[in-house]
């Protein structure tokens, strides 16, 4: 059965009003967790789109304090991209696929007879490729995480919280220059900053840190589990026991393996 755009975007569309200052659009960007607003007028139509890169652009032009002022001015309507680039909802993915390549955007407003119903973006692409996936549950190696978050040891304790609240992870694994793994440093480390009002900023996170604990990608997910369950940790360093002292394969955590116990066609689930 061929795949239609509509089965793959997303329901729904994120606005602005065309005089939001860009300010105001980095905190709707930012509370949603989106990359793009779409601008509509008075009457709800849509007169344009505004992305992150457009607020990056104007981040770069604000280079002193005259040109910051006449920035801050600004409003969505003044950096906005239009018109808007649209698909059809009931267009076969493959065509929007070829649309994607030729006009070499992000996301395009998906319409059903000219109307919006919502966004395909890349990541709905990215994500439809990680689902098709057949899932599989022998070894750590099955269910892991291959993206890691990693910071060197001398990384200031307050990049380090920044780089987690911004990624959404629990952690940061330390690593040294050949990529060895010294420690990790969890939102438990960083409590006690909260606790003395202290936010650490003079102190690196190889003061914090605690010992990793690390696991052979091809151990079993009874292993992983028990070794989680024994240590109180929620996440485990994935690592070939035949070089241990590598740069990690990835990372394999509680959520990891609640998410392929939910999966429809988990053992789970039938």
């Amino acid at each position: 059965m061929t795949k239609l755009v509509k089965d793959l975007m997303h329901p729904g569309v994120m606005t602005c009003k065309p005089t939001a200052t860009l300010g105001q659009v980095a905190v709707l960007l930012n509370q949603n967790k989106v990359h793009a607003l779409f601008v509509t007028d008075r009457d709800g139509r849509i007169m344009g789109v505004i992305s992150d890169f457009d607020l990056m652009a104007g981040e770069w032009l604000s280079s002193d304090s005259e040109s910051l002022t006449t920035m801050r001015k600004l409003t969505a309507a003044d950096l906005m991209t239009q018109p808007v680039d649209s698909v059809e909802a009931n267009i076969p993915l493959a065509e929007a696929v070829n649309h994607f390549i030729e006009k070499r955007v992000s996301r395009f407003l998906v319409t059903d007879n000219g109307k919006p119903v919502g966004i395909i973006s890349l990541s709905d692409f990215v994500a439809s490729i990680a689902n098709e996936i057949k899932t599989k549950r022998d070894t750590v190696g099955d269910v892991m995480s291959d993206a890691i978050l990693v910071c060197r040891g001398k990384t200031p304790v307050a990049s380090a919280a920044r780089a987690m609240t911004s990624s959404g992870w629990r952690s940061v694994l330390v690593v040294d220059a050949k990529g060895k793994i010294l420690g990790v440093v969890s939102g438990h480390d960083l409590l006690r900053f909260v606790k003395e009002d202290n936010t650490g900023e003079k102190l690196i996170v190889r003061d914090v840190m605690h010992p990793a604990l690390t696991i052979d990608i091809n151990a079993s997910l009874r292993e992983a589990a028990d070794l989680m369950i024994q240590n109180h940790y929620h996440r485990l360093v994935v690592i070939d026991k035949n070089d241990p002292d590598a740069f990690p394969l990835g990372a394999i955590s509680t959520f990891d393996i609640v998410a392929e116990m939910a999966r429809p066609d988990s053992v789970w689930q039938k």
